[in-house]
C-alpha cells in the first residue's frame, strides 16, 4: 500500500480497503515537510491532465534549480493513477484522482521560500 492509498480504498494490495485502525492514516507529505526548517520548496501536482502535467514540470524545474542553488531541501509531489492496482480503467482512474484524491490532497505550494522573501 502506497502512504498515499485512501481510507476504505481498495486496491491490489488492499482488497478490503485501507483500515486506518491497522494501517494507519494517509500521509500528508508537503503538508509535513513545508512546516521544517531547511526545506525550500514543498508543492503538489497532479499528473490527470494536460494543464497539471506542465505545472507538474514546472515544479520540477523550479525544485531542481532551487537545488541548484542550494537553497535547500525541495520535494515535488506527484498524485497520479494505477489502473492496473484500482481496478479501473484508465479514463475511470483519472477521474477517481480528480473525484477523490485531489480533495484529499490539495494541489498547490505549501513552501516557497523565494516566495516568503519577497
Amino acid at each position: 500500500m502506497a502512504p498515499t492509498t485512501l481510507p476504505g480504498q481498495i486496491t491490489q494490495t488492499t482488497p478490503y480497503g485501507r483500515d486506518v485502525s491497522e494501517a494507519g492514516y494517509p500521509l500528508r507529505v508537503c503538508e509535513m515537510l513545508s512546516t521544517l526548517d531547511g526545506v525550500a520548496l514543498a508543492q503538489r501536482a497532479a499528473l490527470d491532465s494536460v494543464k497539471h502535467v506542465n505545472e507538474a514540470k514546472k515544479a520540477i524545474r523550479k525544485a531542481v534549480e532551487y537545488q541548484d542553488e542550494k537553497l535547500g531541501y525541495t520535494i515535488v509531489e506527484l498524485l497520479s493513477t494505477c489502473p492496473t492496482n484500482w481496478g479501473l480503467s484508465t479514463e475511470d482512474s483519472l477521474q477517481w484522482l480528480r473525484d477523490k484524491m485531489i480533495p484529499y490532497y490539495p494541489l498547490g505550494v505549501y513552501k516557497d521560500i523565494k516566495e516568503v522573501r519577497r
